[in-house]
């Protein structure tokens, strides 16, 4: 069973894939189309695994970070949901983002999603309730001042895997007055806009 694999990018794949070298050996992983913007070929690469094994083949899929993986394996989980629809899911919607989806009941923004129907959205929403885990923010004890509570949310986005400078600028024209849970779903809509 792979869980991790370091190494370098020889090459992106068609189809969502890149090759990764690791001790000379080549691994073809399956990516969402956000990480594979990010592996630029000839570069140093360290990616979470998910080994999906069936009876007639092996079939590897990456993620930057912990969650993005914790995610997916939480959509597997979920009835009807496959590795395909799930990587699907992570390309339209990052873990925190799905997490607030599924928080505020919003199945519209589920079937954005292609080959996410109204029924399938109003399914998964149910079964998902219970199954997502998300990366939680540092207690307001170790972050006192407002500036501090941005800095939070700042490093939560970019471990989600969004750039220094995206969280910088999603988190610019932000009201401090805002709790770090609030600033967190106004950061990841500005950035959702952004991206769309």
């Amino acid at each position: 069973m792979i869980g991790s694999l370091r190494g370098t990018v020889l090459e992106r794949l068609s189809e969502g894939q890149v090759l990764v070298e690791v001790a000379g050996m080549g691994y073809v992983v399956h990516v969402t189309p956000r990480v594979l913007a990010e592996l630029e070929p000839t570069s140093p690469v360290f990616l979470h695994i998910h080994h999906h094994m069936r009876e007639d083949h092996q079939t590897l899929f990456g993620f930057l970070n912990r969650d993005d993986k914790t995610a997916f394996q939480s959509l597997l989980a979920a009835h009807g949901v496959g590795p395909a629809l799930a990587l699907a899911i992570l390309a339209t919607h990052t873990p925190l983002v799905l997490f607030d989806i599924v928080a505020s009941g919003d199945t519209a923004a589920l079937t954005l999603v292609p080959g996410v129907g109204k029924k399938t959205a109003e399914r998964l929403m149910i079964e998902l309730k219970n199954r997502l885990s998300l990366p939680v923010l540092p207690q307001a004890a170790e972050y006192g001042t407002d500036e501090s509570v941005v800095g939070a949310v700042r490093e939560a986005l970019i471990g989600l895997g969004y750039s220094e400078s995206e969280a910088r600028e999603a988190l610019r024209d932000a009201p401090v007055t805002l709790d770090r849970e609030d600033l967190l779903r106004l950061a990841l809509r500005t950035l959702g806009s952004r991206r769309a």
